[in-house]
């Protein structure tokens, strides 16, 4: 019998719900609901419900039903009823923004249909086993996985945001749906804020709790640069390669920095990617690493960069500065400039002629500084036992 059939009645069980999940699958909420599932396991008895699917574009089935133990918990997977059709819904999504405030709720429910990823046997089994979970934690407020189920059970609710200032969350449904959850946990204070902001009519309850950084026993920058092929101090970008996280522009400035500058660094970019990406020799796209390589990566890298405009957490810049590796970030990004205030482990840009500017021309003290007070920040701020206490609390 699997160890996670039966639950242990001296812990609250307690059950994460999240889009997709597994260790092949690089997103924040994913990664984030995956890693506290474990830390936590120790004091509850943790299940995190999930698809099959591993392509957040399509939500294509990828893995197989069923569960899985992993680290601790266990990952309950069910299929998905159907995939996304990219191509209508970007069409439908760019519609609705340009009359967000007169969208009907028809139209917004519709969208979160698209949206996606929908499971039939996922909220079956959410309606049929709530009696057996002391708590529902959902991962991510912008997923058919959440909307959908979480009123289902409203009375049990906690829901983890991982929000920021992007057009979806001024769709009028959700001033409904954020006032279900009992509790809530957020990421940074900014998020915190902007949802203090954004739905001032409501009560947010909940601790600011965030992530822990665990350091890997040994880390082998040498070895990631001569499997890679890589021959000039680089530029790192890891994550999701896509054009909502700011690749896009990073990418054609950097081509120009080369092409005006002939700046002697290459840009390396780690992670799965949903856009494509142009063929240059200084260009080194490794696709999905291990979790040993993403550190290897960070470990020999000039710069941690950062362009996206739209993040609640940012676990790779955390990761950065855990082995001091200064950042530089895109300004337009509330949490990313919360980090670089508090934290003072990196430097924000408006333009990319900023962008270059510090990469050329910063003093080497100042570089070094830089990832010596990220460092410091995160091992004062960013640990498990701080987070997990946090989070027990919560029950």
């Amino acid at each position: 019998m699997n160890p996670k059939t039966k639950p242990r009645r001296n812990k609250p069980r307690v059950a994460f719900v999240v889009q997709r999940c597994g260790p092949k699958v690089n997103g924040g909420a994913e990664s984030l609901c995956l890693q506290v599932a474990q830390k936590m396991s120790d004091s509850w008895d943790t299940e995190i419900l999930t698809t099959c699917a591993l392509d957040y574009m399509t939500w294509e089935n990828h893995f197989p039903e069923g569960v899985e133990e992993c680290g601790g918990t266990a990952i309950r997977r069910f299929p998905n009823s159907s995939n996304r059709d990219i191509e209508v819904f970007d069409k439908i999504s760019a519609e609705l923004h340009s009359r967000i405030e007169l969208c009907t709720l028809e139209e917004q429910e519709q969208w979160m249909k698209m949206q996606g990823p929908n499971s039939e046997a996922l909220t079956s089994y959410i309606k049929s086993h709530k009696k057996e979970f002391d708590a529902f934690l959902f991962f991510g407020y912008l997923y058919a996985t959440t909307v959908q189920n979480l009123p289902l059970v409203a009375d049990k609710s906690i829901l983890v945001p991982c929000a920021h200032d992007e057009w979806p969350i001024y769709f009028s449904m959700f001033d409904r749906f954020f006032a279900l959850p009992q509790k809530f946990v957020f990421n940074m204070e900014s998020e915190k804020a902007f949802l203090e902001k954004r739905f001032y009519h409501l009560e947010m309850n909940g601790p600011t709790a965030g992530i822990g950084i665990e350091l890997p026993d040994t880390k082998d920058p040498d070895g990631f640069i001569k499997k890679y092929q890589i021959t000039a101090p680089y530029l790192l970008y890891c994550g999701r390669i896509d054009p909502s996280k700011g690749c896009a522009e990073m990418i054609e400035a950097f081509l120009f920095w080369k092409h005006r500058y002939s700046i002697p660094h290459q840009l390396v970019l780690v992670g799965n990617s949903a856009m494509e990406i142009p063929e240059h020799d200084d260009i080194i796209a490794t696709g999905f690493v291990t979790l040993q390589e993403k550190w290897d990566a960070m470990a020999g890298c000039d710069w941690l960069m950062m362009p996206s405009k739209y993040e609640s957490l940012s676990m790779v810049l955390l990761e950065a500065w855990s082995i001091g590796k200064p950042a530089l970030v895109n300004r337009q990004c509330d949490v990313l400039i919360e980090h670089c205030e508090v934290g003072k482990g990196g430097l924000s840009y408006e333009t990319w002629d900023q962008a270059l500017d510090i990469i050329t021309q910063i003093p080497h003290n100042t570089y070094t500084e830089l990832g010596i007070q990220g460092q410091k920040y995160v091992q004062e701020k960013f640990n498990w036992p701080i987070i997990c206490e946090k989070f027990e609390e919560l029950i």
